[in-house]
Protein backbone atom coordinates (compact mmCIF):
# COMPACT_ATOMS: atom_id res chain seq x y z
CA UNK A 1 0.00 0.00 0.00
CA UNK A 2 1.32 3.40 -0.92
CA UNK A 3 2.37 5.65 2.06
CA UNK A 4 -0.08 8.73 0.77
CA UNK A 5 -2.98 6.39 0.86
CA UNK A 6 -1.87 5.12 4.46
CA UNK A 7 -1.54 8.32 5.82
CA UNK A 8 -4.85 9.72 4.29
CA UNK A 9 -6.49 6.54 5.88
CA UNK A 10 -5.13 7.54 9.21
CA UNK A 11 -5.98 11.30 9.12
CA UNK A 12 -9.82 10.07 7.79
CA UNK A 13 -9.77 7.82 10.33
CA UNK A 14 -8.81 10.05 13.02
CA UNK A 15 -11.34 12.93 12.01
CA UNK A 16 -13.77 9.77 12.22
CA UNK A 17 -13.44 8.88 15.94
CA UNK A 18 -13.42 12.29 16.75
CA UNK A 19 -16.65 12.86 15.06
CA UNK A 20 -18.15 10.02 16.98
CA UNK A 21 -16.45 10.88 20.41
CA UNK A 22 -14.73 8.33 21.07
CA UNK A 23 -10.98 10.80 21.27
CA UNK A 24 -12.61 13.70 23.17
CA UNK A 25 -10.31 16.62 23.66
CA UNK A 26 -6.74 15.87 22.59
CA UNK A 27 -7.27 12.12 24.19
CA UNK A 28 -6.44 8.55 22.47
CA UNK A 29 -4.14 7.17 19.51
CA UNK A 30 -4.71 5.44 16.18
CA UNK A 31 -2.40 3.39 14.47
CA UNK A 32 -1.47 1.60 11.19
CA UNK A 33 1.16 -1.42 10.66
CA UNK A 34 2.34 -1.46 6.79
CA UNK A 35 5.21 -3.03 5.11
CA UNK A 36 8.09 -0.80 2.95
CA UNK A 37 10.61 -2.29 1.33
CA UNK A 38 10.12 -5.46 3.48
CA UNK A 39 10.40 -3.51 6.73
CA UNK A 40 7.45 -3.71 9.30
CA UNK A 41 6.33 0.43 10.21
CA UNK A 42 4.01 2.03 12.26
CA UNK A 43 1.88 4.73 10.98
CA UNK A 44 0.40 6.36 14.48
CA UNK A 45 -1.03 9.76 15.29
CA UNK A 46 1.54 12.29 16.82
CA UNK A 47 0.80 13.41 20.52
CA UNK A 48 -1.33 16.07 21.72
CA UNK A 49 -3.64 16.97 19.08
CA UNK A 50 -7.24 16.54 18.74
CA UNK A 51 -8.05 13.56 16.25
CA UNK A 52 -10.51 15.86 14.76
CA UNK A 53 -7.92 18.30 13.73
CA UNK A 54 -5.12 15.77 12.71
CA UNK A 55 -3.67 16.54 8.65
CA UNK A 56 -1.10 14.57 7.09
CA UNK A 57 1.97 16.13 8.83
CA UNK A 58 0.41 15.24 12.15
CA UNK A 59 1.11 11.15 11.30
CA UNK A 60 4.48 10.04 12.78
CA UNK A 61 6.11 6.94 10.95
CA UNK A 62 8.08 5.05 13.47
CA UNK A 63 9.96 0.99 13.44
CA UNK A 64 8.87 -1.88 15.33
CA UNK A 65 11.92 -0.54 18.07
CA UNK A 66 9.65 3.16 18.38
CA UNK A 67 12.14 4.75 16.41
CA UNK A 68 10.66 8.04 14.73
CA UNK A 69 11.47 7.24 11.13
CA UNK A 70 9.11 10.23 9.61
CA UNK A 71 7.34 13.00 10.74
CA UNK A 72 8.10 15.95 13.10
CA UNK A 73 7.65 15.78 16.71
CA UNK A 74 6.42 13.11 19.25
CA UNK A 75 4.51 10.23 18.55
CA UNK A 76 1.67 9.45 20.72
CA UNK A 77 2.24 8.62 24.17
CA UNK A 78 0.81 5.29 23.83
CA UNK A 79 3.13 4.41 21.03
CA UNK A 80 4.88 1.48 22.67
CA UNK A 81 1.34 0.20 23.43
CA UNK A 82 0.59 -0.34 20.15
CA UNK A 83 3.52 -1.81 18.90
CA UNK A 84 3.18 -4.43 21.83
CA UNK A 85 0.06 -5.23 20.13
CA UNK A 86 1.38 -5.45 16.67
CA UNK A 87 4.41 -7.92 18.11
CA UNK A 88 2.00 -10.34 19.95
CA UNK A 89 -0.60 -10.29 17.03
CA UNK A 90 0.43 -10.88 13.46
CA UNK A 91 -3.25 -10.54 12.21
CA UNK A 92 -3.76 -6.84 13.49
CA UNK A 93 -3.14 -3.66 11.13
CA UNK A 94 -4.83 -1.25 13.18
CA UNK A 95 -5.01 -0.25 16.46
CA UNK A 96 -7.29 2.55 18.01
CA UNK A 97 -7.36 3.88 21.76
CA UNK A 98 -10.40 5.68 22.71
CA UNK A 99 -11.65 7.53 25.93
CA UNK A 100 -15.32 6.99 24.81
CA UNK A 101 -17.58 8.67 27.41
CA UNK A 102 -19.23 5.37 28.34
CA UNK A 103 -16.86 2.56 28.12
CA UNK A 104 -14.52 4.88 30.12
CA UNK A 105 -17.16 5.41 32.70
CA UNK A 106 -17.41 1.24 33.15
CA UNK A 107 -13.52 1.26 33.26
CA UNK A 108 -13.35 3.60 36.49
CA UNK A 109 -16.87 1.78 37.96
CA UNK A 110 -15.89 -1.49 39.09
CA UNK A 111 -18.57 -3.11 36.95
CA UNK A 112 -17.58 -4.97 33.97
CA UNK A 113 -18.85 -4.47 30.58
CA UNK A 114 -20.99 -7.51 29.36
CA UNK A 115 -20.31 -8.52 25.81
CA UNK A 116 -23.23 -8.49 23.40
CA UNK A 117 -24.16 -9.71 20.39
CA UNK A 118 -23.33 -7.61 16.97
CA UNK A 119 -19.72 -7.72 16.22
CA UNK A 120 -18.67 -11.55 16.09
CA UNK A 121 -18.42 -14.82 18.06
CA UNK A 122 -18.62 -14.23 22.06
CA UNK A 123 -16.45 -16.52 23.92
CA UNK A 124 -15.88 -14.51 26.70
CA UNK A 125 -19.03 -13.05 28.52
CA UNK A 126 -17.42 -9.54 29.60
CA UNK A 127 -14.86 -7.44 27.74
CA UNK A 128 -11.30 -8.15 29.24
CA UNK A 129 -10.24 -5.43 31.42
CA UNK A 130 -6.25 -4.23 31.95
CA UNK A 131 -4.80 -3.61 35.30
CA UNK A 132 -3.99 -0.15 36.05
CA UNK A 133 -0.91 1.26 35.08
CA UNK A 134 0.75 4.64 34.51
CA UNK A 135 -0.66 5.91 31.01
CA UNK A 136 2.16 5.40 28.71
CA UNK A 137 4.32 3.21 30.65
CA UNK A 138 6.35 0.12 29.14
CA UNK A 139 4.02 -1.80 31.86
CA UNK A 140 0.79 -0.88 30.38
CA UNK A 141 2.10 -1.36 26.93
CA UNK A 142 3.21 -5.31 28.08
CA UNK A 143 -0.27 -6.07 29.81
CA UNK A 144 -2.36 -4.41 27.59
CA UNK A 145 -0.68 -6.84 24.73
CA UNK A 146 -0.49 -9.97 27.22
CA UNK A 147 -3.85 -9.41 27.80
CA UNK A 148 -5.11 -8.78 23.61
CA UNK A 149 -3.39 -12.10 22.66
CA UNK A 150 -6.84 -13.95 23.01
CA UNK A 151 -9.26 -10.49 22.56
CA UNK A 152 -9.69 -8.04 20.00
CA UNK A 153 -10.49 -5.16 22.54
CA UNK A 154 -10.02 -4.72 25.96
CA UNK A 155 -10.86 -2.01 28.58
CA UNK A 156 -7.99 -0.11 30.01
CA UNK A 157 -8.88 0.23 33.97
CA UNK A 158 -9.40 3.79 34.81
CA UNK A 159 -8.34 4.76 31.34
CA UNK A 160 -10.13 3.89 28.14
CA UNK A 161 -10.26 0.98 25.34
CA UNK A 162 -8.13 -0.43 23.04
CA UNK A 163 -9.57 -1.80 19.65
CA UNK A 164 -7.91 -3.73 16.85
CA UNK A 165 -8.99 -4.69 13.58
CA UNK A 166 -6.95 -6.55 10.23
CA UNK A 167 -7.42 -2.72 9.01
CA UNK A 168 -8.41 1.17 10.57
CA UNK A 169 -12.67 0.37 9.83
CA UNK A 170 -12.83 -2.71 11.53
CA UNK A 171 -11.01 -1.54 14.65
CA UNK A 172 -13.19 1.87 14.32
CA UNK A 173 -16.21 -0.29 13.97
CA UNK A 174 -15.09 -1.95 17.45
CA UNK A 175 -14.43 1.08 19.18
CA UNK A 176 -17.66 2.43 18.09
CA UNK A 177 -19.34 -0.74 18.97
CA UNK A 178 -17.83 -0.94 22.39
CA UNK A 179 -19.49 2.31 23.25
CA UNK A 180 -22.55 1.78 22.15
CA UNK A 181 -22.67 -1.49 24.33
CA UNK A 182 -21.63 0.32 27.49
CA UNK A 183 -24.10 3.52 26.33
CA UNK A 184 -27.13 0.47 26.38
CA UNK A 185 -25.52 -1.10 30.07
CA UNK A 186 -25.76 2.36 31.53
CA UNK A 187 -28.86 3.09 30.58
CA UNK A 188 -30.38 -0.30 32.13
CA UNK A 189 -28.57 0.23 35.33
CA UNK A 190 -30.58 3.61 35.08
CA UNK A 191 -33.29 2.44 34.78
CA UNK A 192 -33.23 -0.56 37.00
CA UNK A 193 -32.20 1.69 39.59
CA UNK A 194 -34.98 4.35 39.12
CA UNK A 195 -37.95 0.96 39.25
CA UNK A 196 -36.42 0.14 42.61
Amino acid sequence: MAINKILKDLVDASHSVNDKDLTPGKSGNISCMFYEDGISKVAITKSGISKGMVGIDDIMIVDMGGNVLEGEGKPSSETFLHLEIYNKRKDINAVVHTHSPYASGFSMSGKELKRLEGFGKIENPYISLVKHSKPGSRELAKDTAEMMQDEDAVILKNHGVVATGPNLDEAILLAEFIEHIARIQFISYVLDLKSK
